[in-house]
């Protein structure tokens, strides 16, 4: 919440510190879902984007050995600024902040035999009871990339926008819990073991996650 926070006041902070100036906005889509950005201008060749995207979907995956019913959802708000190496020219360099509330929530399936392959081990998923997860990111991720677009150019007022960036998610926080076995204690102790390992392991397969590449392109509208 206090990175959040943060970014919203730098936010509010830029607003107000251009209030009488020209403004633009962009309605975009892409890799971190569907959003929009309002821009305006702090220098001659430098502009600011605050902005924010959303988006979720669910899909079926496998993290190590137990399959899962996976729900991702995209969420970000994010403070940007744009360097325009000449003044107007569409080409831009982009540093800022993000707010990311990217993750990963998910639920173990059992296969048609109905059982989960834990750590390599066969548990019948009635003795399991409830396994289920989920990958969180660092709330703070820096962002940086090029970009096409000078929304606040002073030639046209419909304009096209495209990003291409890496977002640093850092290092995933991987969560897998399981409840209600209904096991002998002895086994039961044995899935929770497993079910630690598993965690790790699915920690490991995610680690390619820690940067995560941004790619969006838009429509920009200047007032």
């Amino acid at each position: 919440m206090y990175i959040k926070n943060t970014v919203l006041a730098a936010a509010a902070l830029l607003l107000a510190a251009s209030a009488q100036a020209q403004i633009a906005v962009t309605a975009e889509v892409g890799t971190t879902g569907v959003g929009a950005h309002l821009i305006f201008p702090m220098e001659k060749t430098l502009n600011a984007r605050f902005g924010a995207s959303y988006f979720q979907y669910k899909y079926n995956d496998t993290a190590s050995t137990v399959h899962y019913t996976m729900k991702a959802k995209l969420q970000n708000i994010d403070v940007l600024f744009d360097w325009h190496l000449i003044d107007n020219s569409p080409f831009r360099l982009t540093g800022g902040v993000v707010y990311n509330g990217n993750k990963v929530s998910m639920v173990a399936r059992q296969d048609s035999n109905g059982n989960y392959n834990i750590n390599g081990k066969t548990y019948a998923a009635s003795q399991v009871g409830i396994l289920n997860g989920g990958i969180e990111y660092n709330k703070g991720a820096p962002y940086l990339g090029v970009g096409w677009g000078n929304a606040l150019s002073t030639d046209k007022k419909w304009q096209f926008s495209a990003d291409l960036g890496a977002l640093w998610q850092g290092h995933p926080n991987g969560r897998l819990v399981q409840s209600g076995c209904t096991a002998t204690s002895a086994a039961c102790t044995q899935l929770a073991r497993d079910v630690a390992v598993e965690r790790v392991k699915m920690e490991a397969d995610v680690q390619a996650y820690k940067v995560y590449p941004v790619l969006r392109a838009g429509v920009s509208y200047r007032f």
